[in-house]
């Protein structure tokens, strides 16, 4: 860097090629004398203080408009504005109007509900302090206090020996011996009653246990008379059978076998005993067979 008596280095080149190139651009250099020529030309035809008339446009803008809401909050609390404008706020009145009339209800209302309940509240009272008074221990204070004074009278001669009489045959009484009448007495009811309830028991019929049984007893063939096979089988007679019906089933080949119904008692008839008895017809049955059996 040269010092600051050096004169500045020549570039005579340099500046003729930077005047030529401005020469030729098209840039508008004086651009801010011509914008205060215009502002100072409009300053002189509407006044010299434009700045505060703005901010007075605004304020008044902004004053107007308040006025206006105050206007229509005016309008719809009083109900009188036009009738293309007031049918909102009329509707909103009148609403308003309903509801304080429903809520006055309602209050009324809530009035007399409160105060039947402080009549209850007061006759609950009044129950509790009556019930308090004759309470047990109420009872128990006063009598303490009665029984005092009869304690210090003369009892006459003629009560003091009734007394005395009474006292005596109260002597004469035996506990002990009433307390065992009264255990006798008692042992020989219980007695009765188990013997009544035995009787009673011994006189109900016992439950039998029975069956049902459903046989089928074969033939030997197809020529074997099924009506003689029946009756040869409903002739045996046993003590707690009894025979039920019967139907023929065919088998095949024209055989055809008997179905019967009967009931036993368990205790006295066996399945086996009943088998043994219907085979015992040889020239009929061939066989028995147990098809169904149920308990009744």
């Amino acid at each position: 860097m040269p010092g600051p008596l050096c004169p500045p280095p020549r570039r005579p080149k340099g500046k003729k090629m930077a005047t030529n190139f401005l020469m030729h651009e098209k840039i508008w250099f004086d651009k801010f004398k011509y914008d205060d020529a215009e502002r100072k030309f409009y300053e002189q035809m509407n006044g010299p203080v434009a700045g505060s008339s703005r901010q007075e446009n605004g304020a008044s803008v902004i004053l107007r408009d308040i006025a206006r809401a105050r206007e229509n909050i005016q309008k719809s609390l009083a109900g009188s504005s036009g009738p293309g404008a007031s049918s909102g706020p009329s509707g909103d009145h009148s609403e308003l109007v309903t509801r304080i009339a429903s809520l006055e209800v309602e209050n009324q209302s809530l009035r007399g509900v409160v105060q039947d309940l402080q009549q209850a509240v007061s006759k609950l009272e009044a129950r509790l302090s009556a019930l308090e008074k004759s309470s047990p221990a109420h009872r128990a204070t006063t009598p303490q206090t009665q029984h005092v004074s009869p304690m210090r009278q003369v009892e006459p001669p003629s009560r003091k020996a009734a007394t005395a009489t009474e006292d005596d045959e109260d002597d004469d009484i035996d506990l002990f011996g009433s307390d065992e009448e009264e255990d006798k007495e008692a042992t020989r009811l219980r007695e009765e009653r188990l013997r009544q309830y035995a009787e009673k028991k011994a006189k109900k019929p016992a439950l039998v246990a029975k069956s049902s049984i459903l046989l089928d007893v074969k033939p030997w063939d197809d020529e074997t008379d099924m009506a003689q096979l029946e009756a040869c089988v409903r002739s045996v007679q046993l003590d707690g059978l009894v025979w039920g019906s019967s139907k023929l089933v065919p088998v095949g080949y024209g055989i055809r076998k008997l179905q019967i119904q009967c009931v036993v008692e368990d205790d006295k008839v066996g399945t086996d005993q009943l088998e043994e008895e219907i085979t015992k017809f040889e020239e009929h049955v061939q066989s028995v067979d147990i098809a169904a059996f149920n308990k009744i």
